[in-house]
């Protein structure tokens, strides 16, 4: 694959795991680093046909509420939400079955980020 025809894959798979939620960088905002992230993240690691976006969007869920990071939590729900790969039952059931991984503790500090993804869809 050319490193155009990589660059395009990576920016379409980037729309479509984001689902309009987080803007795609234009070319004159990009670093080598959101580059490399484009070519390799997007284009080759969530384009692999194996596992849906939904089944990769679970697990990135889960290594998200190891590590704590509730506004990255907040914005993966809300794409999940919005790209209908997740309904509002399912996050809360998702939550509470990594709730009892994860700790009490630091998943009491997910739950306003899922709040928040689940009013806005409801907007």
């Amino acid at each position: 694959m050319s490193d155009s025809e990589r660059r395009k894959r990576g920016e379409e798979m980037f729309d479509q795991v984001y689902g309009g939620t987080v803007p795609l960088p234009s070319p004159e905002q990009r670093d080598e680093f959101l580059q490399v992230m484009l070519d390799q993240l997007f284009a080759e690691t969530w384009s692999r046909g194996t596992l849906s976006v939904r089944d990769r969007r679970l697990m990135l869920l889960g290594v998200i509420a190891a590590q704590g990071e509730a506004e990255l939590f907040g914005l993966q729900t809300r794409a999940a939400l919005r790209r209908g790969e997740l309904d509002a039952q399912q996050i809360q059931d998702l939550l509470i079955m990594l709730t009892q991984y994860v700790g009490y503790p630091r998943a009491s500090k997910l739950r306003p980020a899922v709040r928040a993804a689940i009013e806005d869809l409801g907007r």
